[in-house]
């Protein structure tokens, strides 16, 4: 009819409308974690008694004189009310702000997400400087045990009983029950120092230097860190597969006469990866936030890395820059998989 939308423009309208009220959402939340945050880190230290002399002294390090510590408080403002601190807070995350080193000012450009005088530099260049390394490390161990675990749960599922499916699972419980920092040491000492088939600890090439050094050295992160979410997600997905093969539309699905691969790959498969999506976007936001356990253990100068070292040099602003940063990927990662289930389900637009 004249004047009627065009066909399937409704359903884009649906689609963006949705993702819009996803991203304003996304927003709000990031608002919110910078509240809780900072609430964290200054509100509750006040409210149990702290001083503004204790808490400047986390911001200059161990050895900090008087004079230091008296010099951070009024560089920070720190004996300001704290909703006027808080306001400072928000303020140079969206436009920066200008911190003082003494004669001179040193300045923070947006987004800023603290000044480290441990390091007399912002924080957020040494956080883009250290993030290729968590991308590396997170983005391949997801690509191994997201492929892996979901082909041993399916696999496992359809042989239930039999001894494959029992040695898979035996596995996953080992891999679920063992912590990263056990098993990244014996894959270290078996596969690195005794026989030499990978790089040891601290080997870690960018690559843009040297691709292939950079595949090398990070193989054995990958595995260990993929053996951990594999196996859980391995788990996931036969629970998953033998809940959704009883279904009636499976049944219905086999009486029509389709192929077994049609009935598991598009039907089965599909309804039991919703859950495992959305496990897979909160896994991954946390891993981008950093990958603590695992950088540590192969020496991997990475997100997580940088907050260890932070914490034990009593590097504050660099904590709560890393804490914002790692709330940024997890709510990002459950932006994506909101609008990845509006792609896949159409009932999900509606909601």
């Amino acid at each position: 009819m004249p004047g009627s939308d065009p066909p399937g423009h409704s359903g884009r309208t649906i689609v963006v409308a949705f993702i819009v009220r996803r991203v304003i959402a996304a927003v709000l939340m990031l608002a919110v974690v910078s509240m809780a945050t900072f609430a964290i880190f200054f509100l509750i230290p006040r409210a149990l008694g702290q001083t503004p002399e204790g808490m400047a002294s986390r911001y200059v390090g161990r050895d900090a004189t008087p004079e230091a510590i008296q010099g951070a408080v009024r560089r920070l403002h720190l004996d300001d009310p704290l909703i006027v601190q808080y306001g400072r807070f928000a303020k140079g995350i969206v436009a920066g702000q200008d911190y003082s080193l003494g004669p001179k000012k040193a300045e923070c450009p947006a987004p800023c997400f603290g000044f480290s005088f441990n390091n007399n530099q912002p924080v957020w260049p040494t956080l883009l400087d250290r993030l290729p390394a968590t991308l590396s490390l997170a983005l391949g161990a997801a690509v191994i045990w997201l492929v892996t675990g979901v082909s041993i749960g399916v696999v496992s599922a359809l042989k239930r009983g039999s001894a494959l499916d029992r040695a898979a699972m035996t596995v996953a419980l080992a891999g679920v029950s063992l912590p990263i920092y056990f098993t990244g040491l014996v894959s270290l000492s078996v596969f690195a120092y005794t026989l030499g088939i990978f790089p040891g600890g601290g080997s870690y090439t960018p690559v843009t230097e040297n691709p292939v050094m950079w595949f090398q050295s990070l193989v054995l992160p990958w595995i260990t860190l993929a053996f951990l979410y594999a196996a859980l997600y391995a788990r996931l997905t036969r629970a998953g597969m033998l809940e959704t093969m009883g279904e009636d539309y499976i049944r219905t699905a086999r009486a029509k006469g389709l192929k077994e691969r049609t009935v598991v790959t598009k039907h089965a498969l599909r309804a039991t990866l919703t859950p495992i999506l959305t496990i897979f976007g909160l896994d991954l936001g946390l891993l981008l936030g950093g990958a603590v356990l695992t950088e540590s253990t192969f020496s991997i100068q990475g997100v997580g890395k940088l907050v260890i070292d932070a914490i034990r040099g009593n590097d504050l602003p660099v904590v709560l820059g890393v804490t914002l940063f790692a709330a940024f990927f997890i709510v990002l990662a459950n932006l994506i998989v909101d609008v990845l289930y509006a792609v896949v389900d159409p009932r999900v637009r509606l909601s």
